[in-house]
C-alpha cells in the first residue's frame, strides 16, 4: 500500500482541503483502487468533510461515530493501546475503526474508507509521549509507540492500494506516529514568507537538517528512525496553494515563490535522497484560490468535480458558484492528482 501524508508544521496552508479534494479526485479517477483515509488530526475536519460537511450534518455524524463502542476513530484505537503500548492487544480489530463515507455522504466515491479523527488525540498526547520515553531494558519504547499506526494498518490484510493521511500542523507524538508510515509527503504552502520558513522547519523536523545544536541530533525523529533501519517519508509534491485565479503565480508573491523554489532546489542538490523527484518542475504544483466555490464544496462535503455551478443555498444564505472558477479549480486538482 502506497501512503501519502499531507502535512505542514504551519497551520492555515490548506492542507485538509487539499487532502479532501485529492482523496475524492483520486478515488473518482481510479474506481478499481481501494482507498484508505486516516485522519490523524484532533480537529477532525477531514472526517467532517467526508461525512457531509457543516451544512449536511458532518459534525453530528462524526459525534455519533465517536460515541460508538468501541470508539470508531483513531483516538479510539489509541485508547486501546494506552494500557498495552508495547505489544498489540489481541482484542484490536481493524474493522472496528472503519467508516465508509459513501454510506453517509453520497457524493464521496464508494471505494473510500475512513478512520475518523478525534479530539481525544490532544488529551492522549502527554500519556503517549510519556510511554514513548519509558526506559525498558531490551525494548525500544519510542519505536514501539511510533509503530502504533503501522500495527493497525498491518491488520488491514492488504485490502487497500493507496492511503491518504491528514496530519496535524504540529510535530507532536501523534503526528510522528502518522509520518512514520508515510511513503510520500505532500507539503502545501501559502505564498507568504511564513510558508518559506515553514518549509525550512519541516525539513529540520522530519529530516534533522540544520538543527541548532548537535545535542538535538540524538533525539531527532530522523535519527531515531534511521537507527531502527526505518525509511523516512520522501517529499513528493509541494503544493503552492491559494494562488490568485487569474495569474498562476501572482506578481505580488513572485519573490516569495522564487525563494521557496530556490530553497528546495538547494536541498535537491545537497540531499536528493529526501525527494521522489530530481527536477524542480516535477515537484511543484500550483493550486488556485478556491474562493466561494471552495466554501460551498467544503460546507456541503462535495468534491469540486461534483459541484454544479449556479445559485446554491449554504447555511441559509444564497451564493453563486462561478462556472469558470470551478473549471479552473477542477483543472488544478486534476493536475495535482495526476502527479500522485
Amino acid at each position: 500500500m502506497l501512503t501519502y501524508g499531507y502535512w505542514n508544521n504551519k497551520g492555515g496552508t490548506g492542507k485538509t482541503s487539499l487532502c479532501f479534494q485529492s482523496v475524492c479526485f483520486y478515488a473518482h479517477a481510479n474506481p478499481d483502487k481501494r482507498i484508505l483515509v486516516v485522519d490523524v488530526c484532533p480537529q477532525a475536519n477531514l472526517s467532517e468533510l467526508l461525512l457531509g460537511g457543516l451544512d449536511n450534518g458532518g459534525s453530528d455524524k462524526l459525534l455519533g461515530i465517536q460515541g460508538l463502542v468501541p470508539r470508531a476513530t483513531i483516538g479510539g484505537y489509541f485508547q486501546q493501546r494506552l494500557p498495552a503500548p508495547f505489544t498489540m492487544p489481541s482484542a484490536v480489530r481493524f474493522d472496528d475503526y472503519i467508516t465508509t463515507p459513501a454510506t453517509i455522504n453520497a457524493d464521496i466515491p464508494t471505494n473510500v474508507d475512513l478512520i475518523c479523527g478525534d479530539p481525544l488525540l490532544e488529551l492522549q498526547s502527554n500519556a503517549i509521549s510519556t510511554l514513548a520515553n519509558t526506559n525498558i531494558p531490551g525494548t525500544n519504547a519510542w519505536l514501539a509507540v511510533i509503530d502504533w499506526l503501522k500495527d493497525l494498518l498491518e491488520l488491514s490484510s492488504n485490502r487497500y492500494d493507496v492511503a491518504f493521511i491528514d496530519c496535524n500542523p504540529s510535530f507532536s507524538i501523534y503526528t510522528q506516529i502518522a509520518l512514520s508510515v508515510v511513503d510520500r509527503l505532500v507539503l502545501p504552502v501559502m505564498t507568504d514568507d511564513s510558508s518559506r520558513r515553514a518549509i525550512q522547519n519541516a525539513f529540520s523536523l522530519v529530516y534533522g537538517l540544520k538543527l541548532p545544536s548537535e545535542i538535538y541530533s540524538q533525539y531527532a525523529f530522523a535519527t531515531r528512525l534511521r537507527d531502527a533501519n526505518r525509511s523516512l517519508p520522501k517529499v513528493h509534491l509541494i503544493a503552492k496553494n491559494r494562488i490568485t485565479q487569474y495569474i498562476t503565480d501572482a506578481s505580488a508573491y513572485a519573490a516569495v515563490l522564487r525563494s521557496i523554489d530556490a530553497d528546495v532546489d538547494g536541498l535537491l542538490r545537497s540531499n536528493p535522497e529526501m525527494f521522489t523527484f530530481s527536477d524542480l518542475e516535477d515537484g511543484f504544483v500550483s493550486i488556485r484560490d478556491f474562493q466561494t466555490t471552495g466554501v460551498v464544496a467544503f460546507a456541503k462535503g462535495i468534491p469540486l468535480y461534483a459541484l454544479k455551478p449556479g445559485k446554491r443555498q449554504v447555511m441559509g444564505r444564497r451564493v453563486v458558484i462561478d462556472a469558470e472558477y470551478k473549471a479552473n479549480m477542477v483543472h488544478a486538482m486534476n493536475g495535482l492528482v495526476a502527479m500522485l
